[in-house]
């Protein structure tokens, strides 16, 4: 590994309800996910910009991926926690634990998808 490169590139959240989780991740982070299959893997693919800062990762709906609160913890980037938890607030999902300070670092909140898993917002301010 590269001393330059960060070392996650790719991460996979898993659903039950591909299309809802879908719609669910579009409205609360304003971004367009495409649908792709491979194999029996069925995935919501986050934008990605090659060469760009940060990870890109999926929704998968799989043998063997199951939502949940125990394991991995993604963190989405956002410009604003509050707004950020309104929006999963009203679409399906449940704030987990409210903005909380990090220092110097900024500030980070957890929340629950619409289908089941743990989650979490960052944000500077």
């Amino acid at each position: 590994m590269s001393d330059q490169t960060n070392p996650v590139n790719w991460f996979e959240i898993p659903v039950n309800d591909l299309e809802r989780a879908k719609q669910f991740y579009e409205t609360v982070f304003g971004l367009q996910l495409s649908l792709n299959e491979m194999g029996p893997m069925k995935m919501a693919w986050f934008p990605m910009t090659q060469g760009g800062p940060g990870a890109t990762g999926t929704l998968i709906k799989s043998e063997g991926y199951v939502p949940s609160h125990a394991g991995t913890l993604v963190y989405f980037t956002v410009t604003d926690i509050e707004g950020a938890l309104d929006k999963i607030n009203a679409t399906g999902g449940k704030m987990l634990m409210p903005k909380t300070s990090i220092g110097e670092h900024g500030h980070i909140a957890h929340f629950q998808d619409c289908e089941g898993n743990r989650v979490a917002l960052h944000a500077m301010t």
